[in-house]
């Protein structure tokens, strides 16, 4: 039986995820990764790329399987698909970006255990076909990896004063150490979670 998100516009539900149901600015999960390998702009992107390819992957192997997973234990299949594909992208980290696969460490495999990715195979892709699932999914991996890329930037921009190794800031420019630290992910986080809530707040829920 369709669900009442199968009427939705695709288009919808790929946009929501940017914006409106932020998953790290609005929703407020997945802050583990988001501020723990965000202090660089690279380490950012390779992470929320790793993310997107599990659960855009995980999303559509739910919704075809849908019918057939047994209620009783669609939580513990849904682990097992998790890190099926978390396995898998830390394999093609760890052959084809070993530096980055090095930086980023235990993180790759904590991903089967972020709240974002089995949030959205429960809430979403075992209850929608796979066009809405797979629109969800790309968007809502995409207002992630959009968010990590902001606070990496930022981390990056003020604590080394580069960005992606290229320096970005003038020679006078004392980069701020604290950023590239733990207490910097905290910072910029706060930042940019007050940013958004002005933006709501100024231009009403509809605006992000």
């Amino acid at each position: 039986m369709a669900t009442l998100t199968d009427t939705r516009p695709v288009g919808a539900e790929l946009i929501k995820g940017l914006w409106r149901e932020n998953p790290v600015f609005i929703a407020v999960l997945g802050l583990c990764p988001a501020l723990a390998v965000t202090n660089s702009l690279l380490n950012a992107l390779v992470m929320g790329a790793a993310s997107t390819f599990v659960l855009v992957g995980s999303s559509l192997l739910v919704s075809l399987c849908r019918k057939v997973i047994p209620p009783q234990v669609r939580i513990s299949v849904y682990i097992v698909i998790i890190a099926t594909f978390v396995t898998s992208v830390d394999f093609i980290l760890a052959a084809l970006m070993p530096e980055a696969h090095k930086q980023l460490g235990a993180f790759i495999s904590l991903i089967v255990v972020n709240c974002l990715i089995l949030g959205r195979q429960e809430a979403f892709a075992s209850k929608n076909r796979v066009g809405p699932a797979l629109a969800d999914a790309t968007g809502m991996a995409l207002g992630f990896t959009l968010a990590m890329a902001m606070i990496g930037a930022m981390r990056e921009v003020l604590g080394a004063g580069s960005l992606l190794g290229f320096r970005v800031m003038p020679q006078a420019f004392e980069p701020w150490a604290i950023m590239l630290l733990p207490p910097g992910g905290f910072l910029s986080l706060a930042v940019l979670l007050t940013l958004f809530a002005w933006v709501r707040s100024r231009f009403g829920r509809g605006a992000v």
